[in-house]
């Protein structure tokens, strides 16, 4: 009686571990449903996207009048003519940056100029996450010809204590100079004279006419190296007239003396990069181009966007742009979705007004293209404009494109162009002016759907999270599922954690073994993807090797390795290891490895969340008979194969590039120079690759060739 009555009062086990049996025993089911509502969610983010607006009061943008007037246009004019002339003669990059300079100087500011060499990248694995500045100093004996020079105008502000200034660039190419670029440098220019004139400036004011002949990230960066990182040599430079041509920069010792001095200004508080692209033949209006991406998915502040979006839409009639996956604009499949989407929405909105939801077709296959091209720009890791070299030093900038409808002949339209632009970034220099200190109220962490529509992070990690939650409970359940989550509830109770702890270790001792196998077999693969990802660094020593060469002899070498590693190691076959155990440790593995990656870049986990996720939740061996029917049995080992092939590098790669540039031809070593073009910016997409993804999906591999005997003669016994 007192046996029964002990069992009738022992508590059960706490409502988590319940819950945990529960998925547990479910997780294939549980595994399906978070993987829908993931990508269904991830496809609802352009319904979910609101309106910016402006999170910092200081910067009241607009509420000032302009004073760029028809006259500074007229005197924009008048600089392109003489910039034009200068850039005609035989040595017009030295000229340029001469004529420049005299601008500068009879305006009464500061002027000196910054000579830099091209920066040669590299890859060396010592040194991947350093900055991809240009780390270089003035050579003393001046016997490199093929150098570059930034012109720097520098003007201290009347009401500030010269803590603080804001950088205008506009790059231009010293060595083919175009109108537009000749268009860019006036338009500078003009807002440059302007703010010389400013009673209002607190401020510093630097001009950067970026010498953009190796690049206008190169130049940029160059600057913002020598800037952040002063150089003091103990002897001073002197050129050689000769060589460089200095004579014909500076015909005195005051000029002398400012080639070889760098001046500087404040901390900068913003930066706004502008140039004027090719001229348009159609289209009502002249459009702003706005890219913001920066390397490793790192963001400008909203507000400084914002700002830039209210002054051009609302203040000078511009219309402002985010660059777009223009493939999926046509796209007939998403055309579909957005009228599902629209349908449902309307129902919604029905049910409860606040539910705005009911998103039209075509805004909502924008806005499926904005974010798409968001989301991959961010995920690639490299900066889309020389902005990125601002956000290295934790500089808020964006840089603007514009794209005039006018003819370049009509001198109406190019004034009125001149008297727009000119007015717009008087404005933006107006309101950051205004901040008494830098960008923080607004997000950092955010994906463009349209130039005036965001989704912050607390809406877009939701996709994330619900890819990720089934992974812990599949890799509890793979782990002799049902038997052990139920041992580990009886054996919760609080009367009985002791006796029970015991009896639990002392049953799975056989299965700690099992688990170690596994792990000896992930850590071997880790080694060879570490070795992998370092090959490239032996494979550019290669004189005069083809991309299609080099991606031939890494490919080659990798199997090779893999084997020789198998070999020393043993391989998994031969270890003898469960592909339950072997499919779990996979699933661990890329839990941390997503997990981290989120930190670092969270476009980049998604996507590969998106890839990888359904290949290790439903991977299962080829040869497995446990008693399905033909039927899905078929679509499992469909799904099975052609997920491995998605998650396969290179064919990621032609789905990105099908997506982004709508072409879907195969070329072996387009994939060589897809990762060399990630090293080289020091991506840290290149890490996710080698050492999570591509580890996943070898282990992917494994679990579908296992031969499953061990499985199978387990499950005939019981």
């Amino acid at each position: 009686m007192e046996s029964s009555a002990k069992q009738e009062t022992q508590p059960k086990p706490r409502l988590i571990v319940r819950l945990g049996v529960f998925l547990a025993s479910h997780h294939i089911l549980f595994s399906v449903i978070c993987c829908f509502a993931g990508i269904i969610a991830l496809l609802l983010l352009p319904s979910l996207a609101k309106n910016t607006y402006l999170s910092e009061n200081a910067l009241i943008p607009g509420s000032a009048n302009p004073l760029f007037s028809t006259e500074d246009a007229i005197e924009a004019n008048r600089f392109m003519k003489g910039i034009e002339a200068a850039a005609g003669d035989s040595m017009g990059g030295i000229n340029m940056a001469k004529f420049i300079a005299q601008q500068i100087e009879d305006l009464g500011a500061e002027v000196c100029y910054h000579k830099f060499l091209p920066h040669s990248k590299h890859f060396h694995p010592l040194k991947f996450f350093t900055s991809t500045s240009n780390h270089m100093a003035i050579q003393p004996n001046g016997t490199d010809i093929n150098f570059g020079i930034n012109t720097i105008g520098i003007i201290r502000a009347p009401r500030g204590d010269g803590k603080e200034a804001i950088v205008l660039v506009t790059p231009y190419n010293s060595q083919r100079v175009h109108s537009n670029e000749l268009l860019s440098l006036a338009l500078g220019f003009s807002v440059f004279s302007l703010l010389s004139r400013a009673a209002w400036l607190s401020k510093d004011i630097v001009w950067l006419s970026a010498d953009s002949q190796f690049g206008e990230y190169t130049a940029v960066s160059a600057w913002l190296n020598q800037y952040h990182n002063p150089v003091f040599l103990s002897h001073s430079v002197i050129l050689d007239t000769k060589i460089y041509g200095a004579d014909h920069i500076y015909d005195g010792n005051t000029e002398k003396a400012e080639f070889e001095s760098f001046k500087r200004a404040g901390t900068m508080a913003a930066a706004l990069i502008f140039k004027v692209g090719e001229t348009r033949r159609y289209g009502d209006r002249d459009s702003v181009m706005m890219y913001a991406e920066a390397s490793n998915g790192q963001m400008p502040n909203l507000d400084l966007l914002n700002v830039v979006h209210y002054l051009a839409v609302h203040r000078q009639g511009f219309r402002v742009n985010i660059a777009a996956f223009s493939s999926l604009l046509s796209s007939a499949w998403l055309r579909v979705i957005a009228e599902f989407f629209h349908t449902i929405g309307t129902v919604l909105r029905k049910i409860n007004p606040d539910w705005k939801l009911d998103i039209t077709v075509p805004d909502y296959v924008e806005g499926t293209a904005n974010l798409a091209n968001s989301i991959y720009n961010q995920a690639l890791g490299v900066p889309t404009g020389s902005h990125g070299a601002f956000r290295d030093y934790q500089v808020d900038a964006v840089s603007l494109e514009f794209s005039p409808t006018f003819n370049v002949r009509n001198e109406n339209a190019k004034s009125l162009f001149l008297l727009r632009g000119g007015r717009l970034v008087e404005g933006v220099v107006r309101s950051v002016n205004n901040l008494l200190e830098k960008f923080h109220q607004s997000f950092f962490l955010y994906f463009l759907t349209a130039p005036s529509k965001f989704i912050s992070v607390g809406v877009y990690m939701i996709p994330f999270a619900l890819l990720l939650a089934p992974l812990p409970i599949v890799a509890a359940a793979l782990a002799d599922g049902s038997k052990t989550m139920e041992k580990l509830a009886e054996k919760s109770i609080d009367d009985s954690k002791a006796n029970g702890s015991a009896h639990f270790l002392q049953s799975n001792k056989g299965g700690s073994w099992k688990w170690l196998q596994a792990a000896k077999v992930l850590l071997v693969i880790q080694l060879w993807a570490v070795v992998v990802s370092l090959l490239p660094y032996y494979i550019t020593q290669i004189p005069d090797a083809t991309p299609m060469q080099s991606a031939v002899i890494w490919a080659m070498l990798s199997i090779v390795i893999l084997v020789a590693l198998y070999v020393m190691f043993g391989s998994p076959y031969s270890a003898g290891v469960e592909w339950k155990l072997l499919k779990a440790t996979m699933i661990t593995s890329i839990s941390i490895g997503l997990g981290l990656m989120s930190i670092i870049n969270f476009a980049t986990a998604q996507l590969g969340a998106l890839i990888v996720i359904p290949m290790c939740l439903f991977s299962r061996p080829l040869k497995a008979r446990s008693g399905i029917n033909f039927l899905p049995r078929a679509a499992l080992l469909a799904s099975n194969i052609t997920l491995a092939v998605l998650g396969f590098p290179p064919a990621a790669l032609l789905i990105m590039k099908g997506l982004s540039k709508g072409s879907w031809t195969v070329d072996i070593g387009e994939f060589w120079v897809w990762m060399e073009f990630l090293w080289e910016w020091s991506s840290a997409t290149y890490l996710y690759l080698f050492l999570v993804h591509l580890p996943c999906w070898l282990l992917c591999i494994h679990v579908l060739l296992h031969p499953c005997r061990q499985s199978e003669s387990k499950m005939k016994q019981e």
